[in-house]
């Protein structure tokens, strides 16, 4: 990957203690959006993502890539753009369900696996 992925963005780590979710990801020179927890409170941050020349993206401390934070007047805003984006993306989770419902030999195959689950399920005798 050429840039620092967000789930792994966890600086500063005396502030940011986890990654609650990343809305968005739109991959090298774009901006993520995720919601973490920061000072023990759950907020929206961003950070642009950083490319080749420049994998530790902006912002960024100490040579440690950061998070920015939103302020709460315009956090709801920037999630709900990042999870419009999110859902538009090629990478979606809703674009990969399509291209595998498309995919007829993969649906034989889980409709294959998937009866053969009930076999499972029946009582021994």
């Amino acid at each position: 990957m050429s840039y620092v992925a967000p789930e792994q963005v966890l600086s500063p780590r005396k502030r940011v203690s986890r990654i609650i979710e990343v809305i968005h990801d739109p991959g090298e020179n774009g901006m993520s959006v995720a919601r973490i927890i920061w000072d023990e409170e759950p907020v929206v941050a961003v950070r642009w993502n950083g490319n080749s020349a420049r994998p530790l993206g902006n912002p960024m401390s100490r040579r440690q890539p950061t998070w920015f934070v939103v302020d709460g007047y315009a956090a709801a805003s920037v999630e709900q753009a990042a999870r419009a984006a999110a859902e538009q993306s090629p990478n979606s989770l809703v674009a990969q369900y399509r291209e595998m419902a498309n995919d007829s030999e993969r649906e034989r195959e889980a409709e294959e696996w998937s009866e053969g689950l009930i076999g499972d399920a029946s009582p021994q005798r």
